[in-house]
């Protein structure tokens, strides 16, 4: 399974991005699927999560109320949609796919990851 995100780019504070995750070589449809961002010298952290279904999702306290992650199993894709970006958002974006169909928060709950995508949000 090979995961791409997609997405990323450079935005003014307040300002709004769309990331796209989707998966090749095999789906990802019965699976949880989670975003992750990491910046240079901190560890990969959790921003949200969404179950196999959509039935569940899970935020960061950091992202939620701005961040919205939604997906479409028929076109095996998953988003997250950002919106009022801040400084502190900047980072690698990250998606993976989860062992379970649960909307996991724990990296060690995810297999399968992306290459990464960079959002820069400018103050």
């Amino acid at each position: 399974v090979q995961l791409q995100a997609s997405g990323g780019g450079l935005v003014q504070a307040g300002g709004s991005l769309r990331l796209s995750c989707s998966s090749s070589g095999r789906t990802f449809s019965n699976n949880g699927v989670g975003w992750f961002r990491q910046v240079p010298g901190k560890e990969r952290e959790f921003v949200s999560s969404i179950s196999w279904n959509g039935g569940s999702t899970s935020y960061a306290d950091s992202v939620r109320g701005r961040f919205t992650i939604s997906r479409d199993r028929v076109r095996n894709m998953v988003y997250l949609q950002m919106n009022s970006l801040k400084p502190e958002d900047t980072a690698v974006y990250y998606c993976a796919s989860a062992r379970s169909s649960a909307a996991a928060v724990s990296p060690s709950s995810y297999v399968y990851w992306g290459q990464g995508t960079l959002v820069t949000v400018s103050s």
